[in-house]
């Protein structure tokens, strides 16, 4: 069973089949009618939505299918303070294929995690808007005849513009991309976008005015900025109106540019260019039904310490004949180590030496556990501090030097600081990082994909 989490869950190829499919689909309605017959999609949308609703009910409908669902989080148990979790639990007895829309980034993740149905993202918060993205390059490849060797605009929102990430990272394995990023530096694109974009050699620009580079692109991607996700309204008035698009700018375009939003428009696309035929943001609308129904198959702080132990535990412990030793702490961390390490939780004898006194470090803590190595959680350890020396000890003597890693992924050590991440309301939800860049020492969280630098944390 496939989910539909982000662009990239599908290939280059696949992609290149999906738009082929969509074209027959497109073409020839009656032979695919009763293709999704007996099935039923739930649709669960926690956040209002027109255009990308109503194209998932649609499509269904179109292919013979049912559907059911809900439009808002009020009128489901979520308002009661079900967890997307135990929702999706519910929704996989009654349907055979969900499209969830949340405004928590990660919230579709966590629904794929438990669902018994696949599970397709339609938007979660700033973070990815994959079907959009879809319906965008279906539409870019019907116009243009290609999907490489473009200059693409994205103009407006990038900091929270989902479909602007989503659509990014799946052109980026075009080849001849180039991408030119026009924001306010309050709205600017985000870090992990463009560090991706240099990893892999794509050119970009960051700029300021629109005009400036109208003459150079191929694709204009024009976006509202989105009231809903900013946390104070005077920010908001001040942004809203920074681009608009008009006819005196449009004669700066190309005569073969072509403008594309992902709908609602406010005011950032003046009415009097609905008329161009270069503005293709409705005929774009209009892919949607279309293009899900290859979706129906997927190839389809840290805690206060409390008294842990007894102070003669703590001093009264020299020597130790099994276990290991944990050298070469930063003074003061001890008691931090002890309790992330939950060593506390292991029926063992431990000591804690603080501040002693060390040629390297000036003063340094230790720690001294007996027992067998195998209990330690490395990982955890390497993540607080790599630069801690493991020895283990057998017979009284050391035996091995275990070198500690900043660890690929870690798990329940720190918490996320983005509040539109689903693991801000989620309960139980483990809170995992993944390492993002080791000589920087970048964690980013597994939900939201926000970057935290590991030593701020």
């Amino acid at each position: 069973m496939r989910h539909l989490m982000n662009p990239l869950d599908f290939t280059v190829e696949e992609l290149d089949s999906l738009f082929d499919l969509a074209n027959d689909i497109e073409h020839n309605m009656p032979r695919y009618a009763h293709a999704c017959e007996g099935k039923k999609l739930a649709t669960c949308f926690y956040e209002p939505s027109t255009r990308t609703r109503l194209s998932f009910e649609a499509a269904m409908l179109n292919l013979g299918g049912s559907v059911l669902g809900f439009a808002d989080a009020d009128s489901s148990s979520a308002a009661k303070g079900e967890s997307v979790a135990d929702t999706i639990r519910i929704i996989s007895c009654y349907a055979d294929i969900c499209a969830m829309r949340h405004p928590k980034e990660g919230a579709p993740l966590v629904a794929a995690e438990k669902s018994r149905i696949p599970v397709i993202n339609a938007g979660d918060g700033g973070h990815q808007h994959p079907t959009q993205t879809l319906t965008d390059m279906l539409t870019i490849r019907t116009l243009k005849g290609h999907l490489d060797h473009l200059t693409i605009g994205l103009c407006g929102d990038l900091k929270f513009g989902r479909t602007v990430h989503s659509l990014i990272n799946a052109l980026s394995r075009y080849e001849g991309m180039r991408f030119i990023f026009i924001s306010p530096d309050e709205l600017r694109i985000p870090d992990y976008i463009t560090e991706m974009l240099k990893d892999k050699g794509i050119p970009y620009e960051e700029v300021i005015r629109l005009e400036d580079k109208m003459p150079q692109l191929d694709i204009l991607y024009m976006t509202r900025v989105q009231k809903e996700r900013f946390f104070n309204e005077e920010d908001y008035i001040r942004l809203k109106d920074f681009y608009v698009l008009d006819k005196k700018k449009m004669k700066l375009a190309p005569a073969d540019m072509l403008v594309l939003h992902p709908l609602p428009r406010v005011n950032e696309i003046s009415v009097d260019v609905d008329d161009d035929p270069r503005a293709v943001y409705f005929q774009q609308a209009d892919s949607d039904p279309v293009e899900y129904p290859r979706g129906l198959n997927p190839v389809s702080a840290f805690s206060a310490f409390h008294r842990f132990l007894q102070e003669e535990y703590m001093l009264n412990i020299g020597k130790i004949e099994e276990g290991f030793v944990l050298d070469h702490i930063q003074a003061g961390m001890a008691m931090s180590i002890y309790h992330h390490l939950m060593l506390d939780k292991l029926d063992c004898t431990v000591a804690i030496i603080k501040n002693a006194r060390s040629n390297k470090m000036e003063k340094k803590d230790i720690i001294k556990v007996e027992c067998d190595i195998s209990m330690l959680d490395l990982d955890v350890l390497g993540f607080i501090d790599h630069n801690i020396t493991v020895n283990v000890i057998k017979n009284g003597e050391i035996v091995e030097k275990k070198e500690l890693h900043l660890p690929r992924q870690i798990k329940n050590v720190i918490r996320c600081k983005n509040p539109r991440c689903i693991t801000s309301i989620e309960q139980g939800l483990p809170h995992i990082f993944v390492l993002a860049d080791k000589e920087k020492e970048i964690y980013r969280c597994k939900y939201c994909e926000e970057k935290f630098d590991k030593r701020t944390l």
